[in-house]
């Protein structure tokens, strides 16, 4: 089942009548099914997910990847299995907005207004976001992006990315998937919440 997570979560949908990313609807939809299916280990939906499997994704795209933060010592806390968006590349490392550290309600808020950026509505494998951390910084719609905007060295990545589609946005915003190391989920919630 984990390694089909997406598919499985996706036909169900779409035989209950839901497309993707369509509507507000479908949206909460997909969203909620996520957030109820068992628990997918982000170590097994990377492995598992060979035909997903990627060595980067172009800004404004979504993936998930294994990470092993080289200053961990240092820091409060870190998610060993980032869910980003890729804002910008500086070839080494890379700028991701990682949607972990949002509660749900703001990590949907938050989708919700990025929908509004999308390069076309097709959903299909040539969407992405037109975003960067100007474009995000320059509106308050988008303010709640602020605590999930983290800078990843290429060489302390443990794993290949797997390419998250456009259909799959909304299934893998909600997944049960992150593990935070140094502090747990409540935690770093609150902590956004201060940020935002």
């Amino acid at each position: 089942m984990v390694a089909y997570v997406f598919d499985s979560i996706i036909t169900k949908g779409v035989k209950a009548g839901q497309v993707p990313g369509r509507t507000v609807d479908a949206r909460n939809w997909f969203r909620n099914a996520a957030s109820r299916s068992a628990r997918a280990g982000a170590q097994t939906l990377i492995s598992k997910n060979s035909q997903k499997q990627v060595s980067d994704v172009g800004i404004g795209e979504m993936a998930l990847f294994v990470y092993d933060a080289k200053t961990k010592a240092k820091l409060p806390y870190f998610d060993k299995y980032p869910l980003i968006f890729k804002l910008e590349d500086y070839g080494d490392s890379f700028l991701g907005m990682n949607v972990h550290y949002l509660p749900p309600r703001l990590r949907a808020r938050l989708m919700d207004a990025l929908y509004d950026t999308a390069t076309n509505q097709r959903y299909d494998d040539s969407t992405r976001l037109r975003i960067n951390y100007k474009i995000l910084a320059g509106a308050a719609k988008y303010s709640a992006f602020k605590p999930c905007v983290k800078k990843y060295l290429r060489s302390q990545m443990r794993s290949t990315m797997i390419k998250i589609d456009s259909v799959e946005w909304d299934i893998a915003l909600f997944l049960p998937i992150a593990q935070f190391s140094g502090a747990g989920k409540n935690k770093v919630y609150g902590d956004s919440r201060k940020m935002v």
